[in-house]
């Protein structure tokens, strides 16, 4: 199985700094290391950039406590293992909310709920298998939004099997919050990459934040104020052959890619990141109807 694959890469990072003054430079910091399995990264000018940093880091460890799928006692996990979650963090229910929005404008394309998908591809085809129609079956009556309900002092699901993954969206989210947390504290330019990209305000030497989409080709965008999320079918594999993706379509039970990468700016992370991933499964004439303002760059 290949390792996560980030396609976005950043230039407005250090390949910019060295043309600044030094009394620019000065109050620059650099963070780098890794939130919900992705490279992570946070690019501040400001006179406390060590202490804010600090801040965002510790909070990027708290929000991994309640959404990652690696910690066993991780409000996720909890919830997937007793199908029950009493008292979940207001940050679980917002997010929740999201996908609900979400679900609906991309007709089921975006479901969270394909983790028991997932888990019977990486378990079959790491036993040098694949999944028999009936096993798919069997996985897609446990898979659908409409089998998660959830309160402020509750999330369940309505019967045995049933596990959420929210790697489609929460890195977003994070990206989101971590931005929040730098604005609370008055910091108006600052970049943000947790896997998906916001950006805040401009770069270091007064231009917007420059994002490239790939490594070697594709479009350079000037970001102010707004996110940035890309997905890509074969970025992430089960076999090492690099031919069965990760994005399966929670409507067939099948890996999707219409697209080989798909990346949408939207004004939250959170949006972008989700929808990205939805649209890998959608053909153009859908994605057309279920976006709203966002910019999608189709490959």
């Amino acid at each position: 199985m290949t390792t996560r694959r980030r396609v976005l890469t950043i230039l407005a990072g250090a390949a910019t700094l060295p043309f600044l003054g030094a009394k620019a430079q000065a109050n620059v910091a650099r963070w780098q290391g890794i939130a919900l399995g992705a490279r992570a990264q946070i690019v501040l000018d400001h006179p406390k950039a060590d202490q804010l940093i600090s801040m965002a880091v510790s909070e990027i460890i708290r929000l991994e406590g309640i959404f990652s799928l690696y910690q066993n006692d991780s409000q996720l996990s909890r919830l997937n293992r007793d199908g029950v979650l009493v008292d979940p963090a207001f940050e679980m229910i917002e997010l929740f909310s999201i996908c609900t929005g979400l679900h609906t404008r991309t007709k089921g394309a975006f479901d969270p709920t394909v983790q028991s998908l997932w888990a019977l591809y990486a378990k079959e085809i790491s036993a040098s298998s694949t999944p028999t129609a009936q096993q798919i079956s069997e996985a897609l009556t446990v898979t659908g939004w409409g089998h998660v309900n959830y309160s402020a002092s509750k999330v369940s699901f309505d019967r045995s099997g049933v596990m959420i993954t929210l790697n489609g969206i929460a890195q977003g989210y994070i990206a989101d919050k971590i931005s929040a947390l730098f604005r609370r504290e008055g910091v108006e330019n600052v970049l943000v990459n947790t896997g998906e990209i916001s950006a805040v305000g401009h770069a270091p030497d007064g231009n917007a934040w420059q994002i490239k989409l790939n490594d070697t080709d594709g479009p350079n965008l000037a970001l102010r104020n707004m996110s940035v999320a890309t997905s890509s079918p074969l970025g992430t594999t089960f076999d090492d052959t690099g031919s069965t993706g990760h994005i399966l379509d929670p409507r067939s039970g099948y890996p999707g890619g219409k697209w080989s990468k798909v990346s949408v700016v939207s004004h939250k992370a959170a949006l972008a990141d989700g929808l990205s991933t939805a649209f890998c499964l959608m053909n153009k004439a859908a994605i057309n109807v279920a976006k709203e303002y966002e910019q999608v760059f189709l490959n």
